[in-house]
């Protein structure tokens, strides 16, 4: 039997070592941890070695674009092959990176304003996906099986030890910060201005788990993703909305929720004050959230039916808003905002009643997918919060109503609910026979499709024709039965069967607008609490400050 001291001596710390030698080159382009802005490419250089996996932020909002701009003004010669972890491929740089050679491969979790981009790049080869990920699973495979060497991250204000201001829109950087820091990365983070330490209103990262820091060249980017201007809100809108409100929150008692991005839940935001303080439901539904700081939910805060809001990130404008409104939103000891995008994923998806979220195509099991034809979008967080987590344990009225088994098998059910048009813009059907992510899949040689939300966690579907409460369904005959009499006159709608359709309203699995008591005829802008951004500023007393591209007055 071999000794101990007779085995070849392995070394047990090849990664620090590696990251110890990347540092020591990197000293000739800092003082200290501050990498002056003509250097940073240099700095970058000499960091970042072909084939590493970099971590770049991408976030769902803000982008460390002036590290994205620079590692793609790079000499490929020099840096080329890097596996990029980007939860949102939202600059044109980041694909630059694979046009330019820099890059080869990726893992996301979405892309929606680079989706045509990146499904044709996906088409030529130029991008190989690793995989298209929820944003959790994304941050949590860098601390399982892709933990990144470079970390690209981006904050608010930065001092010359690395302590890090992230403010409102803290969203990522913790938690990728993290998986860099403790498992041997280099952390290199761009911020809008290095301060003094006492300057820093508070530290949400402390300077020991970063290595460089850079002034960068303009305020990182900031996308008001979360922003409808209620002006863009139609009678569809507005008449799905009613519909959602009578037979889903009020129906299950819906208290703690998520709305996805979208008019149809800014129309249900809008509706609140007005249609259900009609139908006397404050206090009864929609109190705790977990989503952005939409501003298209302030006349619900200033009209009492809002307890609580955690966040994900910021909004743009919504800063002062929310600073002023500390009993809503968790807001530091310095009075700003504090986001956390994986705490808010985790909060949507186990300890809210329901998620409530539309989708460019559904088809007739109610499997639903972002990504269609030419568009490689991904999902973001929708997989997470749009499924029922069987990890769940704690009890609520909404979520025993949908409980199902018997004895000790028996529980509770997470509401969640696909809103959606049967027709999106230019008459293209929402319901079809297949979705496009079947195709898109095998041509990007993905072992899966990538559907978003798989059909069997969905428990309702509301259209502005009514609503399938697919829960109650003994059968998947029924099921489709019912999504198909909701769908209008789509691919999947033209198979509804009148009296079948009949059978199930009185069965309690479909319900059209009549039956909920909606009346039809009011489902028009009337009923909005606010009707233009300007409406919005006023409900806030001035501290809503919208982004230039929504003020028109």
């Amino acid at each position: 039997m071999a000794t101990t001291s007779s085995r070849p001596q392995k070394r047990w710390d090849t990664r620090r070592t590696a990251k110890a030698e990347r540092l020591r080159t990197g000293a000739a382009h800092c003082d200290g941890k501050v990498v002056e802005r003509g250097r940073l490419k240099d700095l970058l250089q000499n960091v970042v070695r072909p084939g590493d996996r970099v971590a770049l932020e991408g976030d769902n909002q803000k982008q460390a674009d002036y590290l994205s701009r620079t590692l793609a003004d790079c000499d490929p010669e020099r840096i080329n092959k890097l596996h990029m972890l980007i939860s949102s491929v939202s600059r044109s740089e980041h694909l630059d990176l694979f046009e330019r050679g820099i890059a080869t491969k990726l893992d996301l979790a979405y892309a929606g304003p680079q989706s045509v981009r990146i499904a044709q790049l996906v088409d030529d080869g130029t991008v190989q996906i690793g995989a298209i990920h929820t944003y959790v699973e994304l941050y949590a495979r860098m601390f399982v099986d892709l933990p990144p060497d470079v970390v690209l991250l981006c904050a608010d204000k930065a001092d010359r030890d690395g302590n890090l201001y992230t403010g409102a829109n803290t969203e990522d950087t913790p938690t990728i910060a993290e998986a860099g820091a403790f498992h041997d990365g280099v952390v290199i983070v761009q911020a809008n201005e290095i301060v003094g330490s006492e300057e820093l209103p508070r530290v949400d990262i402390p300077g020991s788990w970063v290595d460089y820091v850079v002034a960068a060249d303009r305020p990182f980017f900031l996308e008001p993703l979360f922003t409808r201007d209620p002006r863009h809100i139609g009678d569809v809108e507005i008449l799905k909305a009613m519909i959602a409100i009578r037979g889903v929150y009020e129906r299950h008692e819906v208290v703690s929720l998520n709305h996805g991005i979208g008019f149809d839940t800014a129309a249900i935001e809008l509706l609140l004050p007005t249609y259900g303080e009609q139908l006397g439901l404050r206090g009864r539904i929609a109190k705790h959230w977990v989503l952005n700081p939409h501003p298209t939910m302030i006349p619900a805060i200033e009209s009492g039916w809002v307890e609580s809001i955690y966040s994900f990130g910021g909004e743009s404008g919504m800063n002062r808003y929310a600073a002023a409104r500390p009993d809503v939103f968790f807001n530091g000891a310095d009075g700003s905002l504090r986001s956390n995008r994986v705490l808010g994923q985790l909060a949507g998806q186990y300890a809210v009643d329901m998620f409530i979220g539309s989708s460019l195509q559904i088809d007739g099991d109610a499997n639903s997918s972002t990504v269609t034809d030419g568009r490689l979008s991904g999902f973001g967080g929708a997989p997470n919060m749009g499924h029922d987590p069987h990890g769940r344990r704690h009890s609520t009225p909404a979520w025993l109503e949908l409980a199902r088994g018997e004895g000790a098998s028996r529980r509770g059910r997470k509401l969640v609910v696909a809103l959606a048009p049967t027709f999106r813009a230019g008459g293209v059907p929402t319901f079809v026979e297949t979705l496009d992510a079947v195709d898109v899949g095998k041509q990007a040689g993905m072992p899966l499709p990538p559907v978003m939300i798989y059909g069997d966690d969905v428990s309702h579907v509301v259209t502005e024709e009514g609503v399938a409460y697919l829960y109650k369904a003994h059968s998947l005959a029924d099921r489709r039965d019912a999504l198909a009499a909701i769908a209008g006159v789509t691919p999947v709608g033209r198979r509804a069967d009148a009296r079948r359709t009949e059978a199930l309203r009185r069965d309690g699995l479909v319900a059209f607008p009549e039956d909920l008591e909606v009346e039809t005829r009011l489902a028009n802008r009337s009923l909005l609490a606010a009707r233009s951004i300007e409406d919005l500023v006023a409900w806030s007393g001035g501290l809503y400050e919208p982004p230039s591209q929504f003020r028109d007055w």
